[in-house]
C-alpha cells in the first residue's frame, strides 16, 4: 500500500500515524513507544499502521527521516554565518523540542557511536560542501568541516530539551532567550573565525 498513491482519506490516516507517532517516539523513545497508543491518538487500527509502515522499527524510521528533513528544511545552513545558523537551530528546538528528542532516542538506543545515521542516508553533505567552501573562501577556521559543524550543533544544543544542564522551553521570557541567542551567536562567531 505504500507503493500506491494515498486517497486523500488514506493520506489524512497516514499523517495522523505520523503526528501520533512522533509524540510518542519523542516521549518514550523507541523501545517505550507503543502501537496501541499511536493507533489510539491516530484513530486507526494496527492493520493500517502496519499496512502502511511495516512495523514499529519502519514507522520510526519514517519519523526520524521526517524530522531531519524538516530540520533541513525550516534551517537551512548558512556557512558564511554559521553563528546566525546556530541561533535558529536553537529556535527550531524551542519550536519543535520532540525533533531533538527523537535525534536523542535513535543516538541512545540505535547509534551510540559513530554517525547518527547511515552514509546513504547522510543529509549534511551539502552543509559539509558549504563548510568548504566557507572554509576556502576564507571566511571560517581550518579543519574538518565535519568537526566544524558537529561544534556548532553542539552549541546551538546547550539549552536544548536534551541539555544536560539546563532545558528551555518556548514559555520562558523572551529576555531569556534573548540573551542566549546573543552568547550563542557570539561564541559561535568566535569559534569558528579563521585562526
Amino acid at each position: 500500500m505504500a507503493d500506491q498513491p494515498l486517497t486523500p482519506r488514506g493520506a489524512a490516516t497516514h499523517q495522523r500515524i505520523l503526528d501520533a507517532a512522533t509524540r510518542e517516539f519523542a516521549e518514550r523513545g523507541i523501545a517505550g513507544a507503543r502501537i496501541e497508543r499511536i493507533v489510539a491518538a491516530a484513530r486507526t487500527n494496527k492493520a493500517q499502521l502496519y499496512a502502511y509502515f511495516g512495523n514499529k522499527e519502519q514507522l520510526f524510521d519514517t519519523v526520524f527521516s521526517g524530522s531531519l528533513e524538516r530540520i533541513m528544511n525550516v534551517v537551512p545552513i548558512d556557512a558564511t554565518d554559521l553563528a546566525d545558523w546556530a541561533v535558529r537551530l536553537y529556535d527550531e528546538y524551542l519550536r519543535r523540542p520532540d525533533l531533538i528528542r527523537l535525534a536523542t532516542w535513535a543516538r541512545l538506543e540505535r547509534r551510540p557511536a559513530g554517525h547518527l545515521v547511515d552514509d546513504h542516508d547522510r543529509v549534511d553533505d551539502h552543509k559539509l560542501r558549504a563548510i568548504a567552501d566557507a572554509q576556502t573562501a576564507g571566511r571560517v577556521r581550518e579543519g574538518d568541516p565535519f568537526d566544524v559543524m558537529a561544534m556548532v550543533i553542539a552549541m546551538s544544543m546547550a539549552w536544548s530539551p536534551v541539555s544536560n544542564v539546563y532545558a528551555a522551553t518556548a514559555e520562558e521570557p523572551a529576555e531569556a532567550h534573548e540573551q542566549r541567542r546573543t552568547l550563542l551567536r557570539d561564541s559561535v562567531h568566535r569559534a569558528v573565525l579563521p585562526d
